[in-house]
């Protein structure tokens, strides 16, 4: 197999996400993570042998990007681990990042560009806490009610009767809405459309919030636009309990829904998420689904440890 370079591949690679319809801010985001790590090998495969690399990442000649893209894990560990050490970040960061390169191999494994994808062996760190707070189905009703101004209101119910995320709500168009099937058109990341569902008493909401209008934006912003994802995040920091964000009432959507269905990949699709992983981390098991298996089958739960 002849040697491959990363400036002959990332520039592929970022077609490939753009043929994928990931946005520009994605695209220029993995790129980014790609070049700092070009740099690394570069500088890794220059260094003594047994050292770290050592160099500055803003003082480097224009030929590391000519660095072979065929690396060991073991170099890609050594990268995070180095990196680590001299940024402070955060680790869904270098789970960010690591992801970048992932999608990267896996591109170029798929190409034929290397023998063998040094990521799937690389350890990602431990994410604490990693189950969000969110409120309960009654606790969002208790807000909702106690928010008087009529817009403000239905952009909360709203994100907790679809699930979308804040930028998709932003963007909502009347002409998106179908009151007679209960459905609105969002358009999620990637600019992928789907169809999100809503209650008939969400929607009777939305008719009286929109009069006889048939265009426009649902919520209106500035110069005739959509409503701004900032504006919606005030709203929230002037009527939720601290900590509560759009994303949390979303969080809420997602555990209310499968805790009733059970049905992950149900769930997985209303939220418009391209890995069921993804949508794991929103959800948790029913208390009331635990007592009733603990009661069930656990010995001590049923006598099991009495004599008889």
């Amino acid at each position: 197999m002849e040697e491959a370079s990363f400036s002959e591949w990332l520039e592929r690679f970022e077609n490939y996400l753009r043929m994928r319809n990931y946005s520009p801010r994605t695209v220029r985001s993995y790129a980014e993570t790609v070049r700092r790590f070009a740099h690394y090998v570069w500088a890794y495969r220059h260094a003594p042998v047994g050292d770290m690399p050592q160099f500055d990442e803003h003082d480097l000649p224009l030929e590391v990007l000519e660095a072979d893209v065929e690396v060991p894990t073991s170099v890609v560990t050594d990268y995070f681990t180095w990196l680590a050490g001299r940024h402070a970040y955060k680790p869904r960061t270098l789970h960010r990042m690591i992801s970048s390169l992932s999608s990267f191999y896996s591109y170029l494994y798929a190409q034929g560009a290397v023998r063998a994808d040094p990521m799937p062996a690389v350890e990602r760190p431990r994410i604490k806490n990693q189950e969000l707070k969110y409120l309960k189905h009654n606790q969002v009703m208790r807000l909702l009610r106690s928010i008087d101004d009529e817009r403000d209101r239905l952009i909360v119910r709203l994100i907790y009767a679809t699930g979308v995320r804040v930028s998709e709500l932003c963007t909502i168009d009347i002409g998106d809405i179908d009151f007679d099937e209960g459905t609105i058109r969002v358009r999620g990341k990637g600019d992928k459309i789907r169809t999100v569902f809503v209650d008939d008493e969400t929607l009777a909401e939305v008719e009286d919030y929109i009069g006889n209008a048939i265009i426009g934006p649902l919520f209106e912003g500035q110069q005739g636009k959509g409503i701004s994802p900032r504006t919606v995040q005030r709203i929230f920091q002037k009527y939720a309990p601290e900590g509560i964000t759009p994303h949390k009432i979303r969080h809420s959507y997602a555990s209310e829904l499968y805790r009733r269905s059970h049905n992950l990949r149900v769930v997985q699709e209303n939220l418009g998420h391209s890995s069921i992983k993804t949508t794991e981390i929103y959800l948790h098991t029913d208390i009331d689904e635990r007592r009733r298996v603990y009661k069930e089958y656990f010995p001590l739960s049923n006598g099991g440890d009495r004599r008889r």
